[in-house]
C-alpha cells in the first residue's frame, strides 16, 4: 500500500485558533497533539480539534499545499473547513476507518 501524505487543519475550538500541519501518519500525530507532547503552537494554544485534512501521494505535493494553506487568509480556511465540516467535529475518530 502506497504511504500517504496529510495536510491537516487543527483548532482549538470553532472558529478559534488555526494550525495548518503535515505528516505521513496522521492518527500518530494527532495522539501527539492531542497528548500535548508535540512542543510549540498547538501545545501553547490549546489547538487539538482535528476540523480537516486531505491525503496526497507525494510529500512534496503534501508540502507544497500545506505552504500555500499556510498563505491563505482567515478566512479562505474557515469556509474550507466549513465546506466540509460545517459542524466543526473532531475527525480524530475517522482516522481508523482510514487506517483499515
Amino acid at each position: 500500500m502506497p504511504t500517504a501524505f496529510f495536510v491537516y487543519i487543527l483548532a482549538s475550538q470553532r472558529n478559534g485558533t488555526l494550525y495548518v500541519g503535515v505528516t505521513n501518519d496522521l492518527a500518530r500525530r494527532m495522539a501527539a497533539h492531542k497528548a500535548k507532547r508535540v512542543p510549540g503552537f498547538t501545545k501553547q494554544y490549546g489547538v487539538t480539534l482535528l476540523v480537516y485534512f486531505e491525503s496526497y501521494e507525494s510529500i512534496l505535493e503534501a508540502r507544497a499545499r500545506e505552504h500555500s494553506l499556510k498563505r491563505w487568509r482567515r478566512a479562505w480556511k474557515l469556509k474550507l473547513i466549513e465546506d466540509l465540516n460545517p459542524d466543526w467535529r473532531d475527525l480524530t475518530e475517522d482516522l481508523n476507518s482510514l487506517a483499515n
